[in-house]
């Protein structure tokens, strides 16, 4: 079993659910007392933040190959990026180690071409939804069409994640308005609807949503198991 690294802290909250995730699935495919060997590297998320808003991303990417660095000194034998917004940066990772680096969007296509889907929406933050990072991969490598919400309901978005979700606050109030985006976005054509913040999937339960949801954090989980485990 290869050693999984993981950046996290992007939230904390979401960085929980990966760690749970993968052990769950180790212990799923490998049986008895198996979990997984890991190592994480956390940062301090209000940092990152200010970075974010500020549109210092050059520091971002200092913070993340530093990390990265990290968790190859430390026997890592990949790399998983535990948020979708910060990939925005992944060539700072990739960049600075030889460590196979697992990116999400491309975890996310798979899954999304397995269920024959040709038109996706994507939620997350507004930096993920209107940068090409992300949906470059998916329409460029797996074909996809991406549809992304109105400028009013990104707005919305960005202030749920940021104001609640990566503070632990989850309200059926917030969790509506993202159910509402969704079923507007069915109505432009959407067969599926990618949960592109890591936190979002905390919110949204897949069978409360009008068409099937992916959560990210999930898919990108199983990725690092499966490459673990090869």
């Amino acid at each position: 079993m290869k050693t999984i690294g993981m950046i996290g802290g992007m939230s904390w909250e979401s960085s929980k659910i990966y760690y749970q995730h993968i052990n769950e699935m180790v212990r799923k495919e490998l049986g008895g007392s198996h979990s997984a060997a890991s190592v994480l590297s956390s940062v301090d998320f209000d940092e990152i933040e200010r970075h974010s808003f500020s549109g210092d991303w050059d520091k971002i990417g200092d913070l993340m190959a530093l990390h990265a660095k990290k968790l190859e000194a430390a026997g890592s034998g990949l790399i998983v990026l535990c948020t979708n917004t910060i990939h925005l940066v992944s060539g700072a990772i990739t960049n600075a180690t030889k460590v196979p680096f697992l990116h999400i969007a491309n975890a996310t296509g798979e899954a999304i071409k397995e269920k024959g889907m040709k038109k996706v929406a994507l939620l997350g933050t507004k930096f993920t939804m209107e940068n090409d990072f992300y949906t470059k991969i998916l329409e460029e490598q797996f074909g996809l069409e991406v549809l992304i919400p109105e400028s009013y309901d990104r707005e919305k978005l960005q202030s749920i994640i940021y104001n609640e979700l990566v503070k632990g606050v989850f309200s059926n109030e917030s969790k509506e308005i993202c159910l509402e985006i969704i079923r507007k976005m069915e109505a432009k054509g959407a067969e599926g609807a990618i949960l592109g913040c890591t936190e979002l999937p905390i919110l949204i339960p897949d069978s409360e949503a009008s068409i099937p949801t992916f959560d990210t954090t999930k898919i990108h989980a199983k990725k690092a198991v499966e490459f673990a485990l090869s």
